[in-house]
């Protein structure tokens, strides 16, 4: 306990979990009234703060700004709002009928204290996202924002304060220091998204209270492609999904499994349709993102410089800068299996390239690593696509096209294992951040009740006719 009063986050964690049954008891409509005030916020009052702020951090375009990070909130509030009240009913269910004379419901209660751990690649987006989802579930909320955005994280900040008392939702800027500290915090649910690394230790840190946790992670997400897909609109949707946010996309398309024969048609197309997206001198488009850091900036041109050293053929860009931290959206062919290309998560503008000729091969090597966050096949052949989902698996899956799973709010997004646990948006964010508590109410008397002690040769009898019937 000594400990605890100690941490510097200790007096709002105390004030939120005081006042966490007065917000969980709240209605539908006060909940609305909160997301509204978000909507608000994001939709008029903060909208241009929020793309200064986000290509002040790595030049995100406006327009990306508000397709990939404010609009996906937007929806997901609206999901909400059309939903909640149905949500939040008590759901009735069947009671046996040994069990005669009760009624049976499940509740869906606050879970109480929560902390929500948002990364740096869509900090609105991840950030607010689950806020909604924890609100409309009644739940107080404490967030750590990423370091590596601070524009964004100023911004958030604002928002939070303006809408917002501290013993409801607080946000906390500041380094790694202050995400250890809160994770010190026994609180009743975590929502962490970030890398795998990463998840584990929050999952550790979590198990120490036994809180539970929702971990959206990531992965190298395969992309295949096979002879019966139209390649040129598969060439181009995959160029969107993967230089979006300059290739710094959990879900973005990591790598492509391609048939052989389409191999020289891809790389024309691949290069026709940059240019087409981006012109032919990238770093000047207006629609193409930075690195967030130097950090990044180096790991990712350490992979193309290793690229170079070890045979793999880079047949388009290539080229980086880092005075801006822009790097050139990238195609590599034959990067060997022990690159870091082909082992590590790339999180950024380049796409390795392997090919097969049996769509047992590309199968077998999804196969021989963690489970993807998401899996990606261009195909007109139901065969084929059947089969490869069939055998394979994946936290999500689309087919002919990427990234767009996520923003279905009908659908559960998450990971499997290595890429995640838990799952989010929609009602499945509001079940995240909710206890399901059985509830059974005794009516009349019941059957249970002729089969207390003192047993007998009657109550004997009752109980094998019920072991045989009901």
């Amino acid at each position: 306990m000594e400990e605890l009063q100690s941490n510097p986050f200790y007096g709002v964690f105390n004030r939120q979990k005081a006042n966490q049954f007065k917000k969980g008891n709240t209605t539908y409509k006060e909940r609305l009234k909160k997301l509204d005030a978000l909507k608000t916020a994001l939709e008029v009052d903060y909208k241009q703060q929020i793309r200064e702020a986000l290509y002040a951090d790595f030049k995100k375009p406006f327009l990306e700004t508000d397709l990939t990070e404010i609009y996906p909130v937007l929806t997901e509030i609206k999901f909400a709002k059309s939903n909640l009240k149905s949500w939040m009913k008590d759901q009735k269910v069947d009671t046996p009928l040994a069990l005669l004379g009760a009624s049976s419901y499940i509740v869906f209660e606050p879970k109480g204290v929560c902390l929500i751990i948002s990364p740096w690649n869509f900090p609105i987006n991840l950030t607010f996202g689950p806020l909604v989802s924890a609100i409309a579930a009644g739940n107080t909320v404490m967030i750590k924002p990423s370091e590596m955005t601070p524009n964004a994280s100023k911004v958030m900040a604002e928002i939070v304060s303006a809408l917002y008392e501290e013993d409801e939702v607080a946000l906390f800027e500041g380094e790694v220091e202050v995400s250890e500290d809160l994770l010190k915090l026994p609180f009743n649910h975590i929502f962490f998204t970030g890398s795998p690394q990463v998840g584990k230790i929050v999952m550790k840190a979590a198990s120490k209270h036994l809180t539970s946790v929702t971990l959206e992670l990531g992965g190298k997400s395969p992309t295949i492609i096979d002879d019966s897909a139209n390649l040129e609109k598969a060439v181009e949707k995959i160029i969107f999904g993967k230089f979006t946010n300059a290739g710094q996309t959990c879900i973005a398309p990591d790598y492509v499994l391609l048939q052989a024969n389409l191999k020289e048609k891809f790389t024309t197309l691949f290069k026709s349709k940059i240019k087409e997206f981006y012109t032919d001198q990238v770093e000047l488009s207006d629609s193409y993102s930075r690195i967030v850091n130097k950090k990044h900036f180096e790991r990712l041109t350490s992979y193309i410089d290793e690229a170079k050293q070890n045979g793999s053929a880079i047949v388009s860009g290539g080229t980086s800068n880092v005075s801006d931290h822009f790097i050139e959206p990238t195609l590599v062919f034959d990067a060997p299996e022990n690159s870091k290309l082909m082992q590590d998560e790339i999180f950024g503008p380049i796409l390795p390239v392997k090919t097969f000729t049996t769509l047992q091969e590309p199968v077998d090597y999804i196969n021989s690593k963690e489970k993807p966050l998401a899996l990606y096949i261009y195909s007109k052949s139901d065969k084929n696509i059947d089969f490869i989902m069939n055998h394979t698996r994946a936290g999500s899956g689309c087919i002919n096209h990427n990234l767009l799973q996520f923003l279905n709010h009908n659908l559960p997004f998450g990971g499997s294992n290595n890429s995640g646990l838990g799952k989010s948006h929609g009602f499945f964010g509001f079940e995240a951040f909710s206890n399901r508590r059985s509830m059974m109410k005794q009516h009349t008397m019941g059957a249970t009740d002729l089969l207390m002690p003192p047993y007998t040769n009657f109550k004997q009898k009752l109980i094998d006719l019920t072991l045989k019937w009901f």
